[in-house]
């Protein structure tokens, strides 16, 4: 099961790192940590590797142990951040737009993979000043509301699913047959784990199915989807997104599996 943890904060740390590698290289926000539909900021450039830093440092401080609890705390606060000062206005602008939907529930999702992976790490004591602790105590708290922002995400895609779905059907693989099943199959799946992940009895294994469902996505839908589309930005967050998405929904699975034993 430790394995399987570190391999789970594994999925998110490098995540975190391709994202802020994408912003350095299209020197825009491309990923959904920060949505690159907000118009009223300035120097787009500078801030946008200003945010691809931050996400940079915080996955290798995840990969190599150094403060990695910090770090993945300080990374969910600020994409939580992100989610309430970028994303939410965004959605209130426009509430019908379900590519706003899809964008804020993975910033709200990835914060809630951060802060999983915070709740994964043992606590150490702090050799810093007062107002740090007092923010990291209170960064804790928000450790128990983690699966309520994954959960969240995949209930809403859950529906977009169904709102949408003549635009999902084309994200099936050709070789797949019977689209539009897959597309309501999907749709049920994810709500199902969304709310199951949320439920004690059923918690654990939502979790373990969700990981194992988006997983294969990774390897069968976005994976050859950026491949066949290598200049698409879209393309190759979308597989770090799963990436992170399938990380975040293990952290809930070994996080009940632990309260088990």
């Amino acid at each position: 099961m430790a394995n399987l943890t570190s391999l789970a904060r594994m999925f998110l740390a490098v995540a975190m790192i391709a994202f802020g590698l994408q912003h350095f290289i299209y020197l825009d926000f491309v990923t959904r940590v920060f949505p690159g539909s907000v118009t009223w900021i300035h120097a787009r450039p500078f801030w946008a590797c200003v945010g691809g830093a931050i996400l940079v440092i915080a996955g290798l401080a995840i990969i190599l142990g150094k403060s990695a609890r910090l770090a993945a705390l300080l990374l969910g606060a600020a994409i939580l951040a992100s989610f309430v000062l970028l994303h939410l206005p965004l959605l209130i602008a426009s509430p019908s737009n379900g590519g706003i939907w899809t964008q804020s529930g993975k910033a709200l999702a990835l914060a809630g993979g951060s802060f999983l992976v915070a709740g994964s790490l043992p606590s150490q004591p702090l050799n810093r000043g007062g107002s740090v602790r007092r923010a990291t105590r209170f960064l804790d708290k928000l450790i128990p509301l983690s699966p309520f922002f994954l959960g969240a995400f995949l209930v809403v895609c859950g529906i977009l699913h169904f709102i949408y779905v003549d635009f999902v059907a084309t994200l099936v693989p050709s070789w797949i047959p019977w689209h539009i099943f897959w597309t309501y199959f999907a749709g049920v799946a994810l709500i199902a784990g969304g709310i199951g992940m949320l439920v004690p009895a059923t918690s654990r294994l939502a979790a373990w199915l969700t990981a194992a469902m988006i997983f294969v996505w990774v390897l069968v839908l976005h994976i050859p989807r950026a491949l066949a589309d290598i200049h698409n930005s879209n393309e190759t967050t979308a597989v770090f997104e799963a990436l992170a998405v399938t990380g975040a929904a293990i952290l809930v699975a070994t996080r009940n599996e632990k309260g088990r034993t």
